[in-house]
C-alpha cells in the first residue's frame, strides 16, 4: 500500500455538514481532505433529498395551478401535463441540482480542499482506508469529522427490489406518473411527497399509524394542514399499520392494512424514517459506538467519545436539517482547532415543512406551554386579512403568535401555515433570538402589500385578548 497522506482534518461526506466543516478548516489555514463515496458532491441534501424534493414540489405547484386556485378567471388544465414523463417534470430539478453540485465543487476547490472519491473505513483511530476506483489508499487526520448522512429505512415487509416500491432517495427516479400511489408514513418526508404527487393529479393515499398529523406541530397547524391536504385530494388512512405488501399478477401493489380495508395501488413510497450511514465505517476500530439506527452520540461541540473524532449532520440525528447540519460542521471545526470554544448552535431553530401549503414554526407550541403551566396569550393574523394574501389567493393561511401573558408580551413561539410560510417565520425567528415581542412588531413598518403585516395583525389580536381578559 502506498504512503499515508496526512492532513490536519479529514472529513467524510460532502453534504452541508461536511462541506462547511472542510471549507471552514481550510479557511483557517489547515490542510484538509474531504472523502466522498459518490460521484457527485453535495450529499443527500443536494442529490436525493432536500433540494430535489423541494424543486419538484415547486414544479408541481406551478404546473398544477395550485397557486392560482383562488384567482378568478385563471385556470390551469392539468390534463395537458398528465401524459408527461417524470423526466419532463424534473427538468428544472436537474438544472438546480447541477448548479448546486457545481457550487459545492467550486467552493472546495477555492479553499484548496483535497477531494477524494472513495469509500472510507477506519484502519485505526487516526487512519482511514479509502477504496477508490483504482485501489485502496490510506489517509490520516489529526482530527476526523464524520458527516456521512443517513439513508431511508427499508422495512423487511416491502419488496424494494421491485420497480413499484420506492424509498425517498430514489422516488424521483420513477419513469412516469402513476394513476394511484400510497405513501406509507405521514411524517415530514411522506407528507411532502404526498402533497407533490396529489397536486399533479395522482390519486394519493397517506397511511400512518398515528391519529394526528405530525403531532410535534402546534395543534391548530396540524389540524389546518390536515384539512388542506384533504382539500388537495389526499386520502388519509389512520391510525393504520401496513402489515404486508405483495406485487399482484395485474402489476399493481397490494397493501395489507390493520385495521382494513386493504389497499391496491400502482406504486408505493415507503417513508419509514432514516438511519445513519455508519455500517461501512468500521467504527469499532476507532472506538466509536453507534446507538439505535446508527446514531452517533456527541457533546455540545459535536465531539464523540473519542476526543479527536467529531460528527455532524444527519449522522447524529435530530434536528437533521441542512441548515443546522452546516452550522454543526462549522462549530465542530472551530472547537477542534481552538478558534472559539464558546461557539454554539443557535438557541432558536426554525422548522420548515414543504407540504402544500407550507408550514413552519419556531419556539413553543400552545400544547407544550399548557403542559409546563406557563401562562401565555395567542394572537392570529390571517392571510385573507392582508392585501398580499388576497392578491396571491391564499384564503386559509394564517400566522399564530404565542406571547408571555404579561405587560412585556415577549414572543414564545410562532406558527405559520400558507404560502411561503418558511420565509414568513423568519421575522418571528429574529424576534425570539433578540428576546423581543409585542413592542418590536407594533413599532415595525412592513412593506405594503406584504405578508409581514401578519405580525402586526397577530400582535394586535393578542393585545386585544389581554385587554378583554
Amino acid at each position: 500500500m502506498a504512503d499515508i497522506s496526512r492532513y490536519e482534518l479529514v472529513v467524510i461526506g460532502s453534504g452541508p455538514a461536511g462541506e462547511k466543516a472542510a471549507t471552514t478548516a481550510a479557511s483557517l489555514g489547515h490542510r484538509v481532505a474531504l472523502i466522498e463515496k459518490d460521484a457527485y458532491v453535495g450529499g443527500a441534501s443536494t442529490n436525493t433529498g432536500t433540494l430535489p424534493s423541494k424543486t419538484f414540489r415547486e414544479t408541481s405547484v406551478a404546473l398544477s395551478g395550485w397557486k392560482t386556485r383562488n384567482l378568478y378567471g385563471v385556470e390551469v388544465d392539468l390534463s395537458l401535463h398528465r401524459k408527461a414523463t417524470i423526466q419532463e417534470f424534473l427538468y428544472h430539478e436537474e438544472a438546480v441540482k447541477s448548479e448546486e453540485r457545481s457550487r459545492v465543487r467550486q467552493v472546495l476547490e477555492h479553499w484548496k480542499v483535497d477531494c477524494i472519491q472513495g469509500l472510507a473505513s477506519f484502519a485505526d483511530p487516526h487512519t482511514l482506508n479509502v477504496t477508490t476506483s483504482t485501489g485502496v489508499i490510506q489517509v490520516a487526520g489529526d482530527f476526523i469529522l464524520l458527516a456521512t448522512g443517513s439513508s431511508p429505512v427499508h422495512p423487511a415487509m416491502f419488496p424494494f427490489e421491485s420497480s413499484l416500491i420506492h424509498d425517498s432517495d430514489e422516488i424521483l427516479g420513477i419513469q412516469c406518473l402513476p394513476e394511484t400511489m400510497a405513501v406509507v408514513g405521514a411524517g415530514v418526508i411522506g407528507s411532502e411527497y404526498a402533497c407533490t404527487f396529489a397536486a399533479l393529479g395522482v390519486e394519493t393515499h397517506l397511511i400512518d399509524g398515528r391519529d394526528t398529523l405530525m403531532s410535534f406541530l402546534d395543534k391548530e397547524i396540524s389540524t389546518g394542514l390536515t384539512l388542506e391536504l384533504e382539500r388537495l385530494g389526499i386520502k388519509f388512512h389512520r391510525p393504520v399499520k401496513v402489515t404486508g405488501c405483495t406485487i399482484q399478477e395485474n402489476g399493481r401493489v397490494k397493501l395489507i392494512c390493520d385495521p382494513g380495508p386493504d389497499l391496491e395501488v400502482d406504486q408505493v413510497l415507503v417513508a419509514a424514517g432514516r438511519c445513519s450511514n455508519v455500517e461501512k465505517l468500521n467504527l469499532a476500530v476507532a472506538g466509536v459506538t453507534p446507538g439505535a439506527r446508527g446514531l452517533i452520540t456527541v457533546d455540545a461541540t459535536y465531539r464523540t467519545a473519542v476526543p479527536h473524532i467529531y460528527a455532524a449532520g444527519d449522522i447524529i440525528g435530530f434536528p437533521a436539517l441542512a441548515a443546522t447540519s452546516a452550522e454543526q460542521g462549522r462549530i465542530a471545526v472551530h472547537h477542534a482547532f481552538g478558534q472559539s470554544c464558546e461557539l454554539k448552535l443557535a438557541s432558536v431553530l426554525p422548522t420548515g415543512i414543504y407540504t402544500i401549503p407550507e408550514v413552519s414554526m419556531i419556539g413553543e407550541t400552545e400544547e407544550a406551554l399548557k403542559g409546563k403551566n406557563i401562562p401565555f396569550v395567542t394572537g392570529h393574523g390571517y392571510y385573507q386579512q392582508t392585501v398580499r394574501g388576497q392578491i396571491i389567493g391564499d384564503r386559509t393561511g394564517f400566522l399564530k403568535l404565542i406571547f408571555t401573558d404579561d405587560a412585556e408580551m415577549k414572543l414564545l413561539g410562532a406558527h405559520c401555515m400558507g404560502e411561503i410560510a418558511s420565509e414568513v417565520i423568519h421575522i418571528g425567528l429574529l424576534a425570539m433570538v433578540t428576546g423581543a415581542g409585542r413592542e418590536l412588531f407594533e413599532a415595525s413598518c412592513f412593506n405594503y402589500p406584504t405578508l409581514g403585516d401578519l405580525y402586526k395583525l397577530a400582535t394586535f389580536d393578542a393585545v386585544n385578548k389581554r385587554q378583554k381578559s
